[in-house]
């Protein structure tokens, strides 16, 4: 028997679209534009398509248009990239408060919810202007508020849920990468509609 290392390309790919889901500050599009490159998918941000089509930035949708206005087009541009091919996909934090973009999602590729504490989501977003929901005069208690609302419904629907802790980005992603293979590898054998949550 040879001892030759594996060739990577020897390593069957991680099959389908990969959905990224969680709070904002997460790190779905840092995780999901590495891990796209790993796995040779393409990556899309949901946020940043809709910045892309409406030519401005998410917090002036939400001051002209108001959440609902957002929230609308969230839905349509969710829908539209679930039905593409082989990507990678960041959604918006609230994009599962639908329930259409949650049985979207879950039906259209394997939803990972990246879950980190309270405490790292407030570190990572406490200085970030870009989020309108932030916006207010206790803008840590509108967190907190955001994460027991939403912390249920990312769970709902992720197949793979993973902590990020204060691991590196591609530590993270080396680790999302090898559960999604170890997850495809064992799926013949297991309950496709079960959720693996790492410790």
């Amino acid at each position: 028997m040879s001892n030759a290392p594996v060739s990577s390309a020897a390593i069957p790919s991680v099959r389908g679209n990969i959905f990224l889901v969680g709070l904002m500050g997460a790190g779905k599009t840092s995780v999901g534009r590495l891990l796209a490159k790993r796995l040779g998918k393409k990556f899309y941000d949901c946020d940043h398509e809709i910045e892309r089509r409406t030519g401005v930035k998410i917090p002036v949708i939400f001051e002209i248009e108001g959440e609902a206005g957002f929230r609308v087009r969230e839905a349509t541009v969710v829908r539209e990239l679930s039905a593409l091919d082989d990507i990678v996909l960041a959604t918006g934090g609230g994009a599962v408060l639908r329930e259409d973009n949650r049985r979207v999602l879950s039906a259209g590729g394997t939803v990972v919810y990246l879950r980190a504490s309270l405490d790292d989501l407030w570190q990572r977003t406490r200085h970030d202007r870009n989020r309108p929901l932030l916006r207010t005069s206790g803008p840590r208690a509108k967190l907190e508020e955001l994460f027991e609302q939403r912390d249920p419904l990312y769970r709902e629907i992720a197949a793979v849920i993973i902590d990020t802790g204060n691991q590196s980005l591609g530590n993270l992603a080396t680790r999302l990468e090898q559960r999604l293979r170890d997850r495809q590898a064992a799926a013949p054998s297991r309950d496709a509609s079960s959720a693996d949550a790492a410790n």
